[in-house]
């Protein structure tokens, strides 16, 4: 059931109670359980927060918890399974989900006891009516029972009798055969897509506005939560500037009650600016050749893959006048004077050589005098920590990591997260030339497909879902950008990369074709579940995207071909 007032049937309702936190391996995620963190740090309330990576995960934590835990809730997990069906809880649990995942399970979105969805309404959910979907269980036997038991009247009266009371069954049996061909087609449309609604944190600072707890701290993390789906994808470019503009205005509130403060120039303050700043990722904590030379957006529009994009890219840093040993040093130890107006010399040089749109709307964050960020400079630091490779460390301890790195406190984390995002952009970077200058993207008819082989630089780090789906982002747009046939640029894309090696089994990634008007919506999810039961290939759905499986090596070839058969 929906909730409409979330401070009154979610706040007030757990603020008394011990409540467990069952929170997803995404930033939003992770930005939402901060601001949530936060609150219950405010009014003491007991909690205890357990990181969850797929459904397994969740069905053993709920498991763990449930003899001590009345409240649950699941933040950017749960929404779209009947949840009841999966964990089978008692009857007193209570869940209550904030999750971006579309389409809402119908199951869930009609129980009004134990399932609390905090999902904004005015999202564009189109849940089908609760007639369509469900239907009282009538009395099949209703008529049946209706012969008369004296044997006083005519048999001609009574055979008369009978045939309406068949008649009568059978038309009903065939009303109920049509219901139920329609109810299939319309959950069938329903479910038929896989998209993201509004962001976590920003579901969860409007809370704290509602109940006047809201800080810079929290609107922050709301922002790098909003920035998360942005920067991996999920929602629409429109659907990004409205909710940039709803950010916008929390910011000018906040700017605006801090004005008379004293402390606006303190060494610890924290101010949060609107930028509109370029696409190169994490440039300002790196040179600016490097960052343009791995930021998918400059990378993909040079081809920098070729000899000829390198050449191109020469001639653009000449075209703005930018001596190389400048872009070649780290962007705290440029010119000021170049520094000074170096956006509007790099968008004035983009629009030549047709990179439009080199500038985006988003914010930025100073900590005292020396420290400044962009909120996608957060992302990438907190999603290199998540799914950190280097040491054989635990998901929980890079969960605890990732989490750390959002505080202000801890800017020696996130420097580090930094320094991790630096290495996994440049891996992506160097696989992304390798499979397009070897030819590793076959045209498969209905969809493009690129297999990582063992062995491959850097596989390891792609056996990590947010790293392989990143990856494929930027290899279909490199692909689009470099190909001649017109087809293939309107063809999504499946990537597949080794898991483990010991089990022997394979991650699967599927994304919607590249497009700067697509509506984000993405049929795989459907589509695998529905390849894997043709070919009873040994599957793992796992992933809370449903679009992310795994799946036994030796079985690729045949669910390839049963996808192609679909989708074809």
């Amino acid at each position: 059931m929906f909730i409409s007032d979330i401070r009154k049937e979610f706040y007030e309702v757990v603020a008394n109670q011990r409540v467990a936190l069952l929170v997803s391996s995404d930033i939003d995620a992770l930005c939402a359980c901060k601001i949530l963190q936060a609150l219950f740090h405010c009014d003491q309330v007991q909690y205890t927060l357990v990181p969850v990576t797929g459904w397994q995960d969740l069905g053993t934590a709920f498991l763990e918890h449930k003899e001590q835990f009345r409240y649950f809730v699941l933040i950017n997990c749960g929404a779209n399974v009947d949840l009841l069906e999966m964990l089978q809880p008692d009857d007193d649990s209570i869940f209550f989900i904030c999750d971006t995942h579309r389409p809402v399970d119908v199951v869930n979105v009609y129980n009004d006891t134990q399932i609390k969805l905090l999902i904004k309404q005015d999202d564009d959910l189109g849940v089908p009516s609760y007639d369509d979907i469900f239907r009282d269980e009538e009395d099949e036997g209703h008529d049946s029972g209706n012969e008369s038991d004296g044997g006083s009247e005519p048999s001609g009266k009574r055979r008369r009798f009978d045939e309406g009371a068949v008649e009568r069954r059978i038309e009903r049996q065939r009303e109920r055969r049509e219901w139920e061909a329609r109810r299939r087609e319309i959950l069938f449309d329903y479910e038929q897509y896989e998209y993201h609604g509004t962001s976590a944190a920003m579901m969860f600072f409007e809370l704290a506005w509602v109940l006047t707890k809201d800080t810079k701290d929290m609107l922050w993390w709301a922002i790098i939560g909003l920035t998360d789906q942005w920067v991996h994808d999920k929602i629409t470019h429109m659907k990004y500037v409205t909710d940039i503009a709803t950010m916008q205005r929390h910011v000018s509130r906040h700017n605006h009650r801090n004005e008379d403060e004293e402390n606006s120039l303190s060494i610890d303050c924290m101010r949060i600016s609107f930028e509109y700043d370029l696409r190169l990722t994490l440039y300002q904590h790196w040179t600016l050749y490097e960052s343009i030379c791995n930021s998918c957006y400059t990378s993909c529009s040079f081809k920098l893959w070729t000899l000829n994009g390198q050449k191109k890219l020469q001639e653009f840093l000449a075209d703005m006048g930018l001596p190389l040993k400048q872009v070649r040093q780290k962007f705290n130890s440029m010119d000021m004077t170049i520094k000074e107006n170096l956006r509007d010399v790099i968008e004035e040089a983009s629009n030549k050589y047709g990179m439009k749109d080199i500038r985006i709307q988003t914010f930025g964050v100073h900590f005292g005098f020396k420290n400044r960020f962009l909120a996608s400079d957060m992302v990438h630091a907190t999603a290199a920590l998540l799914e950190s490779t280097e040491k054989d460390e635990s998901d929980s301890d890079n969960f605890i990591k990732a989490l750390d790195s959002l505080s202000r406190s801890n800017l020696d984390r996130l420097h580090s997260g930094i320094e991790l995002a630096k290495k996994k952009l440049i891996a992506i970077q160097q696989t992304v030339a390798s499979c397009i200058c070897t030819n590793l993207i076959l045209s498969q008819g209905p969809f493009l497909y690129c297999y990582l082989m063992e062995g491959t630089p850097d596989v390891k780090l792609f056996s990590k879902p947010m790293a392989l789906t990143l990856l494929c982002k930027y290899l279909l747009k490199a692909f689009v950008h470099s190909t001649r046939n017109k087809r293939c640029k309107l063809l999504p894309l499946i990537m597949a990369a080794p898991k483990d090696v010991e089990k022997g089994t394979v991650i699967v990634v599927g994304i919607t074709p590249e497009s700067e008007t697509s509506d984000k919506k993405n049929f795989f999810g459907r589509a695998f579940e529905k390849a894997s039961e043709s070919t009873s290939s040994r599957t793992l759905h796992d992933n809370f995207d449903t679009s992310i499986i795994e799946l036994k090596t030796e079985d690729r070839s045949k669910f390839l071909d049963a996808l192609i058969t679909l989708l074809s």
